[in-house]
């Protein structure tokens, strides 16, 4: 999957990730999409290492949880930085 294919898959992502962990984040939906296309790449980092999975199809199943599981992490240690930053 190209590089354009990884932006739209982790914007989606980055929205589902969003949905499933609700509350305000410092920076907004913008900065929660972009942590969505990182997440994405780190899940398909994960999904390559751990399973040892191919996640070269956009339309595949395992492809789009691995992206989504990429991205609540990456949502997760976001807030948990910010989080911290901004009760000190």
């Amino acid at each position: 999957m190209g590089i354009l294919g990884w932006i739209v898959l982790g914007l989606i992502a980055g929205a589902i990730a969003k949905a499933i962990m609700p509350g305000r984040d410092p920076g907004g939906i913008i900065i929660t999409m972009l942590l969505g296309i990182v997440g994405a790449i780190i899940g398909g980092f994960i999904g390559r290492a751990i399973f040892g999975t191919d996640i070269s199809t956009f339309f595949d199943l395992g492809t789009w949880l691995l992206a989504i599981l990429g991205s609540l992490i990456v949502l997760g240690i976001y807030r948990m930085v910010t989080g911290s930053r901004a009760r000190a």
